[in-house]
Order: C-alpha cells, then sequence, then structure tokens
C-alpha cells in the first residue's frame, strides 16, 4: 500500500467506493480553480455553459490538468486499487454553478463506456468544497456483489451528464450515503458503483474533475480503437493508442489531439448506448420466455 491502508482497500472492493481521501493541499486546488478560471475566460464562458466538449479529456489541451492527472498523491491512492500500470481513460469536469437545478440521476459509469474487465475507477478530485447542500455525489454500496444495472439514455433535462442517463430497475435509495468532500479531497468509486448528486444549493460553485482511471490490461470491447494517457507504469495490454502532453495551453496540435480524442470518445459512446440497449433487450426477452415456459 502507497497511499490507502489495508482496510481502506478492503472497504473499497466491498463497497465500491471510498471517501474523503486527502489529495491535493488548500493552495494546490485554488491554483487548480484560477487555472481553470483562466481557461474559461480563454473559452469565453463558464464550462457549464460552453460546448460541452471543452468539459472533457482537458488533460489534452491543459497542461496543468496533464499535470494534476498525474499528480503523485492521487497516482499512489490510484495504484493501491489498480495496480502500478495505470492510463487515463477520459476525465470530466463537472461544475454545478451556485443554486443551479443541475444534477445526476441515479447511474454507473461502466454503461456506455465500453471497457472489459470493469475495474476502473473514478478518482472524484473537489476543487471546491462539495458539501451535501452543494449537491455532493450520493452512493449505494454494491455489498460485494458488483452487477451492471439496466440504462436508458433518457437526455434529462438539467443532466450533468451528457446523456442524461439513469437506471431503469429499481433501487433503494434508502440506503445513499452522501460523499461530502472538502477541497482538495477526492473520492473514489468503482466503475459499477450506482451514484447521483442533487442540484447546488450552496452559494459557491461545486467544482469537481472525475478522471477516469483504468489498469493497462483493460480493454475497450467496441468497434473503435480508443486513445488514453498512460500516467503511471507501462502500456503493458497495448490496447490503446496514446496521448501525449499538451505543449501549452491551447496550443494548434494540442487543439488538434483534443478535437480528435473528443470525437472519438462520442463515437464509442453512442455505439455503446446501442450495444447496451440491446444486451438488455435480449436479457429481457430470455427473462420473459423463460417465466412463460414456466
Amino acid at each position: 500500500m502507497k497511499a490507502l491502508t489495508p482496510q481502506q482497500a478492503r472497504d473499497y472492493r466491498q463497497h465500491g467506493f471510498l471517501f474523503p481521501i486527502p489529495a491535493l493541499s488548500a493552495e494546490e486546488a485554488r491554483a487548480c480553480l484560477a487555472d481553470l478560471e483562466r481557461a474559461e475566460a480563454r473559452i469565453g464562458a463558464p464550462l457549464p455553459q460552453a460546448d460541452m466538449k471543452w468539459r472533457g479529456a482537458a488533460y489534452t489541451y491543459l497542461p496543468w490538468v496533464d499535470r494534476l492527472v498525474r499528480h503523485p498523491r492521487i497516482l499512489d491512492i490510484v495504484e493501491d486499487v489498480l495496480g502500478p500500470d495505470i492510463l487515463v481513460f477520459w476525465s470530466t469536469f463537472f461544475i454545478k454553478e451556485a443554486g443551479s437545478p443541475t444534477f445526476a440521476a441515479w447511474h454507473q459509469d461502466a454503461t456506455y463506456f465500453g471497457l472489459q474487465p470493469y475495474e476502473h475507477v473514478t478518482a472524484w478530485v473537489a476543487l471546491s468544497d462539495a458539501s451535501r447542500e452543494a449537491g455532493c455525489m450520493e452512493v449505494l454500496s454494491f455489498a460485494g456483489r458488483p452487477k451492471q444495472f439496466h440504462h436508458s439514455a433518457a437526455r434529462l433535462a438539467h443532466s450533468i451528464n451528457g446523456a442524461g442517463q439513469l437506471i431503469v430497475e429499481p433501487l433503494d435509495e434508502t440506503q445513499a450515503v452522501p460523499m461530502a468532500l472538502r477541497a482538495g479531497e477526492l473520492s473514489l468509486h468503482h466503475t459499477l458503483c450506482a451514484h447521483r448528486s442533487a442540484p447546488n444549493r450552496a452559494a459557491h460553485r461545486r467544482v469537481g474533475l472525475g478522471i477516469s482511471y483504468i489498469p493497462a490490461h483493460v480493454r475497450p470491447v467496441g468497434s473503435y480503437r480508443m486513445p488514453a494517457l498512460l500516467v503511471r507504469g507501462a502500456n503493458t495490454g497495448g490496447h490503446f493508442d496514446l496521448l501525449p502532453s499538451p505543449a501549452g495551453e491551447f496550443a494548434a496540435e494540442a487543439l488538434a489531439v483534443h478535437e480528435r480524442t473528443y470525437r472519438r470518445y462520442r463515437e464509442n459512446y453512442h455505439e455503446q448506448e446501442k450495444r447496451h440497449e440491446e444486451q438488455f433487450g435480449r436479457r429481457n426477452a430470455a427473462g420473459s420466455a423463460a417465466s412463460a415456459a414456466g
């Protein structure tokens, strides 16, 4: 163990989540917020109001995000649950403005990523306080029995997720655990951990960066060759095309890399939406046939 205790690692594997974990200093978190504001000024709008592409894979065009996803403390934490060879598959800025109606319905990250085996972990790094009032994430333990739930890409209004996805199976929401974080702390959640978040009722922005880390042996299961960022160890699986670090903020080549990365991510995502519905359609049909036969 580099950063977690053995008990913390066991808790993560049993429940599918772990929090709060100290990651950044207060000064580092403040510096990231200042960097974000500078990037938003360059883009011409706060990220929640800008083109959605700017929220994703910012490590391709912002050197400070590239440094953040490689932060030694964060990688030590992630290594304790994934092992030494680590890639970043994707990252997303999750920002809720003060008083905004933005929310996330119950969902799992695994649903539309198209990665196997199910070993990806999201490190959700709080750059501002993410209290219950501010709409922190809530999670459900999978109690040692992780499984993929059936989702609908419902395109819900005010959803912080692009597909507005939600789980369409019954869940026991009474067991939800709020993962409140202070600026500089992070939480971990497994790709099959069901989670949601409420609107921000606080007087400040709730700013977090969700970083999707995968061990190098994980592979994409769709028809697209996917890019990823090697951040520790070696690309032992060879399943991904490795991305370069950006030479400068909004540098021309970095923007070109970001455009290609975002386009491929969206292509894969749409393919996985169809694949998921087909899989659960077959499963539901088989279940209905078995019930009728019984």
